[in-house]
């Protein structure tokens, strides 16, 4: 197994949790799902209100004034590692396909798509 598998294997293993705890609790954020209305029609439960604090926060209860602390200093490693990997990726999808125009429409459609939906819904 080459280098480059071999890091991308061990960075995304080693982050995968916690990219896919930020894509989940980040999904119910999109539609406030975490914060209960004002007229009490909506409660949310308590679970994704602490789980949201952990989102936004990396810390619960928060900390004041973005104080460092362990976990948030794990948080910026691990964001570091999604670059990292999503990078690693990208460069095996054109030096290990057989079809690189794809790995190239792909890369093209996650510009061009969230860039059409960001100027049509300004």
């Amino acid at each position: 197994m080459s280098f480059l598998r071999r890091l991308h294997l061990y960075l995304g293993c080693l982050f995968a949790p916690t990219l896919i705890f930020f894509a989940v609790s980040g999904s119910w954020q999109l539609f406030n799902w975490h914060e209960s209305t004002k007229d009490h029609s909506y409660t949310a439960p308590q679970a994704l209100v602490v789980l949201s604090d952990i989102h936004k926060d990396a810390h619960i209860p928060p900390t004041p004034n973005r104080k460092p602390t362990p976990l948030r200093y794990f948080l910026f490693t691990a964001a570091v590692g999604l670059v990292t990997t999503t990078i690693l990726g990208v460069i095996m999808a054109y030096r290990f396909s057989q079809r690189p125009i794809v790995a190239t429409v792909s890369l093209l459609i996650g510009i061009v798509v969230p860039a059409m939906l960001l100027w049509i819904y300004k």
